[in-house]
């Protein structure tokens, strides 16, 4: 089952997208094998404090972030990884950990990779561990509204 804010935002912009519901599963890693989708195509949130405010960085689940990276491609803004008990709250129609990369539904700011930007189709968490949804990238972008970087790199 799709998050309520997530199936609501889909449909009220009458997106193109597809679910997947697949086991249950906890990293970006066993969640791409189970939707029988590649690591590049799956994108992972990965959850960040950018000068003390919430923030989502969206990559393939392939990568991790580069913090040094990532703190320079803002202008030296202060960029740290975001402890669970900090963000769980944010997400109240969510499983903590599974939420979709859509920060606008949850009023914060999203960064891509621009790696994700070249892929045609993308899936992701859908606010549960066990479903997923695949969508055209460029609707991705459409809806998310992310600022491009390029950021990750191979784990």
């Amino acid at each position: 089952m799709l998050s309520p804010r997530l199936h609501n935002f889909l449909d009220q912009q009458h997106s193109s997208y597809s679910t997947l519901t697949h086991d249950r599963t906890v990293t970006a890693h066993e969640t791409a094998s189970a939707a029988h989708v590649s690591r590049q195509l799956f994108a992972k949130t990965v959850m960040l404090k950018v000068d003390g405010t919430l923030a989502m960085m969206v990559m393939p689940a392939a990568y991790r972030v580069d913090l040094t990276r990532l703190s320079r491609a803002l202008g030296g803004r202060i960029a740290e990884l975001a402890e669970e008990n900090e963000f769980k709250d944010a997400f109240p129609d969510c499983e903590t950990g599974a939420m979709p990369p859509f920060g606008n539904l949850y009023g914060m700011p999203v960064f891509v990779d621009s790696r994700l930007a070249g892929q045609a189709e993308i899936a992701f968490n859908a606010g549960t561990h066990t479903d997923a949804v695949r969508m055209p990238y460029k609707e991705f972008e459409r809806l998310a509204q992310p600022e491009l970087l390029w950021l990750a790199h191979v784990m």
